[in-house]
């Protein structure tokens, strides 16, 4: 006999389907099965760009092989999107924010699982896209500096620069941009990691 009072909820398959206004947990955010991608900060719905273009793609492939010279030989992992960071709230009991940073780097085995990573990665990279700045400008600044990534890296694809911000005392305190192709791009974090910013750009036009 069946249960009258056993509702069972049905995965949302169409973006159109969410309610902006409202607040979710991650519970929700893995029954969503449509093909735009989202990250929930917060409880709140931000919805990515379409698919990352060319230069975007030539960017965090160029990231990629500098940081495996480093990593290669290091106990850490890193992972590049798609790739699920969920980042605990304080006083929150039901999970409620995951992010798809475009480069993390994780140093604490503990933290990985088979969905991806639980807790803030020792240092984050995002790759500007223009219909996403202020996203990861101010609200995915705001959220890293709160919740201890120790080291974020923005990438400005237009302006061919980067900007490494440490978090010091709980506050992000930024470079000096590097624009020099000439220059490495160093990290107080690992010291060992060094890279020059033509590699970044290499292929970018």
């Amino acid at each position: 006999m069946e249960d009258d009072n056993l509702i069972v909820e049905e995965p949302i398959s169409e973006y159109g389907n969410l309610d902006v206004n409202k607040s979710y947990t991650y519970l929700d955010y893995l029954k969503w099965q449509f093909e735009e991608r989202v990250e929930l900060i917060k409880g709140r719905i931000f919805k990515m760009s379409p698919a990352p273009n060319r230069r975007h793609q030539t960017l965090l492939s160029n990231i990629h092989i500098a940081f495996d010279t480093v990593f290669s030989k290091h106990p850490c992992n890193y992972y590049f999107a798609p790739f699920d960071v969920r980042l605990p709230i304080p006083n929150k009991k039901k999970p409620n924010t995951v992010v798809q940073p475009d480069f993390c780097v994780i140093c604490d085995d503990s933290k990985l699982d088979d969905a991806g990573c639980i807790g803030a990665p020792d240092l984050i990279v995002e790759i500007l896209s223009p219909n996403n700045q202020k996203h990861d400008l101010a609200t995915k600044f705001s959220l890293y500096e709160e919740l201890g990534v120790k080291e974020y890296w923005v990438v400005f694809p237009n302006e061919r620069m980067v900007v490494v911000y440490t978090l010091v005392n709980g506050i992000y305190v930024g470079s000096k941009p590097f624009i020099d192709e000439a220059e490495p791009i160093s990290s107080s974090l690992f010291p060992d990691l060094k890279i020059e910013l033509k590699e970044v750009f290499r292929g970018v036009d």
